[in-house]
């Protein structure tokens, strides 16, 4: 009776597990496939799950030297365009198709046509052909990338640098109101970023930071510097004191010690804070939104593309692609330490 009951258990768990993780793979694939898509592959409906990195066209020579290309859109072959233009042919297959052969190689391959009759001719898609339409069309889409990447640096020292040491000072030393700090930077944790970017913009306005890099990294780091101190202080009160007694014994001072001892042995924490830091920097839209106006950040960039675009949506998704990439590669980056962390578990 145990053991179907445990099989039960198992097989409900497991179909819970396939279905939470069918919700998520999906919608990333489908929006995968939208970042490839072409222009034309856009009009089709239903969409495809899967991009295609092939296009087939039908050809027909028409008069004049004129060819008649014919797109087949799942209902059967369309004429699309007539034209014997080795520019127009180009910008067609270039803004229609993603695909970037040149108009005098087309009409090459089309010129058998006229004795062969109509042909049908397949193509490879420029597979970052969206891609670099979207730093091509999206305004300051190239200067917006660099900006993410420098304020989510600041971030990152900001937030390490004042939270360990305020995680060090809890673990280390007593003094009066300390209960009082650690409820008080909780507080300062649930506070929305958004909630504090009015009142940071007036400062920041009297600071002259108002539409820099550094202001806006100073408003992400309020939050992550009370995460950081409290992730950090429950690693600091693991580590023994009677290393960093020992380090003072050979004539290192109380900072010497924690910078080359201490904080060596807290890494684990500081690579799980800096990953919070980096992704509130990195996804945030509405904080920069209300902070920048020329230094606008990718997430900004994109989130106006997708709000603004009505055609060409896999421009956006395509840029929407080179902001989650970033994200993963410094998440998979610092997995190992984040694993050691919390109980040596692999991520």
């Amino acid at each position: 009776m145990m053991d179907r009951l445990s099989i039960v258990q198992k097989t409900v768990v497991s179909i819970f597990l396939a279905g939470m993780m069918l919700l998520v793979v999906v919608p990333l694939l489908f929006f995968s496939t939208v970042a490839f898509s072409n222009a034309t592959e856009m009009s089709e409906f239903p969409k495809n799950l899967f991009p295609f990195f092939n296009v087939t066209v039908l050809v027909e020579a028409a008069d004049d030297g004129q060819y008649e290309i014919f797109y087949d859109s799942g209902e059967g072959y369309e004429s699309i365009i007539t034209t014997g233009k080795a520019d127009k042919l180009e910008k067609h297959f270039r803004r229609q198709y993603s695909v970037t052969v040149s108009g005098e190689q087309l009409l090459e391959d089309f010129a058998r046509t006229q004795t062969e009759g109509p042909q049908e001719f397949t193509y490879k898609k420029d597979v970052f052909y969206n891609f670099k339409q979207f730093f091509n069309i999206v305004p300051n889409a190239a200067s917006a990338l660099k900006n993410s990447i420098i304020v989510s640096l600041l971030t990152i020292l900001i937030s390490l640098s004042i939270g360990s040491l305020a995680g060090y000072a809890m673990a280390r030393f007593s003094f009066k109101g300390k209960s009082q700090f650690n409820v008080a930077m909780l507080i300062v944790r649930m506070f929305p970023v958004v909630g504090i970017s009015i009142p940071m913009a007036v400062m920041l306005i009297k600071m002259g930071l108002y539409d820099t890099l550094l202001g806006l990294a100073l408003l992400y780091s309020v939050p992550n510097i009370a995460l950081t101190a409290w992730i950090t202080n429950s690693i600091f009160i693991g580590i023994n004191q009677e290393l960093e007694e020992a380090s003072m014994v050979f004539g290192a001072g109380r900072f010497q010690t924690f910078m080359r001892v201490t904080l060596p042995l807290a890494f684990p924490a500081l690579a799980a804070s800096s990953m919070y830091s980096f992704l509130t920097a990195w996804n945030d839209t509405i904080s920069a939104l209300i902070l920048t106006n020329e230094n606008q950040t990718l997430a900004l960039v994109v989130y106006k593309a997708i709000g603004t675009t009505s055609s060409g949506i896999q421009y956006a998704a395509a840029g929407s692609i080179v902001l989650i990439l970033p994200a993963l590669v410094f998440t998979f980056i610092i997995r190992k330490y984040i694993g050691q962390m919390w109980g040596g578990v692999e991520l």
